[in-house]
């Protein structure tokens, strides 16, 4: 019976493990951040990304539906193969009520992996993402002929705020974790 026990609990152990892809306290990923808006496009909206005095991430800014405009996002360079074997990511945040992206891209590609997540006001929260809810996105639009994510590939992450949500927004990260 004793062997049995060590064997579940070794199993809990490897299907618990978690690799940190931004937390601000030990200082990992708070660099090689990139913010690309509908400025890209003519639009006017502006965002910032900065750490509070909490040491949290945050991702705020004003949406404006102006010149095409309608998004603003913040992308994080990773290292090759640093996700390998990941199936999900677990993010710690508290947001402003409105729906954002999470968004993944591989290494020489234009296609963007993603799903929406709702925000309750002022709450934190800790949310899962499985790998195979990202969906396929070009330019904004869901693509049926991209190839399937290939997370090993994956050379950023990000969030968006776009649906014509005109206005103030402001997310905040704790950590984003890459869950085994």
């Amino acid at each position: 019976m004793k062997n049995y026990i060590t064997l579940f609990f070794f199993s809990l152990t490897l299907f618990s493990q978690e690799v940190d892809v931004i937390n601000t306290s030990k200082e990992i990923g708070i660099e090689n951040w990139r913010i690309v808006n509908d400025d890209v496009m003519g639009g006017i909206s502006k965002s910032n990304l900065y750490l509070n005095s909490d040491g949290n991430l945050i991702f705020e800014g004003e949406v404006s539906l102006e010149n095409n405009g309608g998004f603003a996002s913040c992308r994080l360079g990773t290292k090759n193969g640093e996700m390998n074997g990941i199936k999900s990511f677990k993010i710690k945040l508290k947001g402003d009520g409105k729906i954002y992206k999470f968004r993944v891209s591989e290494r020489n590609g234009s296609i963007n992996y993603s799903t929406n997540f709702q925000t309750k006001k002022g709450v934190w929260e800790e949310i899962i993402i499985p790998i195979k809810e990202l969906e396929p996105t070009f330019m904004g639009y869901y693509s049926s002929r991209a190839p399937r994510l290939k997370i090993e590939n994956m050379r950023t992450i990000g969030f968006l705020i776009s649906d014509k949500q005109k206005g103030y927004f402001n997310l905040e990260v704790m950590h984003v974790k890459g869950v085994f």
